[in-house]
């Protein structure tokens, strides 16, 4: 079971979160977001084991690839209408693709379909205004109607009270989960010792 920690921005908390050992951190080059990551940003050195993810939003493709080159990224997630061949042209550039669609009760799992075999993973999310970082769960019982074989993590309101509960969700495809707003002192800013928790609790 995989965790990421998305949303960090700040070089000493990305280390002291690095030390924890999650399998991905996440960074967001939205400019709209409140965790965007700024014009001058820095991944600091992190251990080969952590990979690196970065958080676009209809971002056009050339940019995409041109910042994960500049800082080193091990991947992308997509948040917004990118097409399966956007997704295929990201892969074919050695990244990792995690998709994200945001699920409510009332989301078309058959939308997914298209994607197979042109993302790494999907990222099911809470769907709200804007994207992600809502801070909402969603009713994991309805992730039962996806039948893909893409591997998938489950993001939106996971904290220490409700992560128990996601664990115990038996899907094949059920992969990891990613933590975010809910895990923060400030925005961008995470908890280690919350954090630690979880990470504890998925392994």
């Amino acid at each position: 079971m995989k965790i990421k920690v998305c949303g960090m921005r700040q070089t000493g908390n990305i280390r002291e979160i690095a030390g924890l050992e999650p399998d991905f951190i996440g960074f967001i080059f939205y400019e709209r977001s409140p965790r965007y990551v700024g014009e001058d940003f820095e991944i600091p050195e992190l251990p080969e084991t952590i990979q690196k993810i970065g958080v676009f939003v209809k971002m056009p493709l050339v940019k995409v690839l041109q910042l994960a080159q500049q800082h080193g990224l091990d991947g992308v997630q997509l948040h917004s209408d990118e097409t399966p061949e956007y997704c295929e042209e990201v892969r074919g550039g050695g990244l990792k693709v995690l998709k994200a669609f945001a699920v409510d009760a009332d989301f078309d799992f058959e939308r997914v379909k298209v994607y197979e075999g042109k993302a790494d993973f999907f990222l099911f999310d809470t769907k709200g205004d804007g994207y992600g970082g809502h801070g909402k769960a969603f009713d994991w019982s309805v992730l039962a109607r996806y039948r893909g074989s893409t591997p998938f993590l489950v993001a939106g309101g996971i904290f220490n009270d409700n992560l128990g509960d996601l664990l115990q969700l038996q899907h094949p495809m059920f992969a990891g989960v990613d933590i975010n707003s809910r895990y923060e002192t400030a925005a961008g800013v995470k908890d280690p010792r919350a954090v630690a928790e979880a990470i504890s609790k998925v392994r």
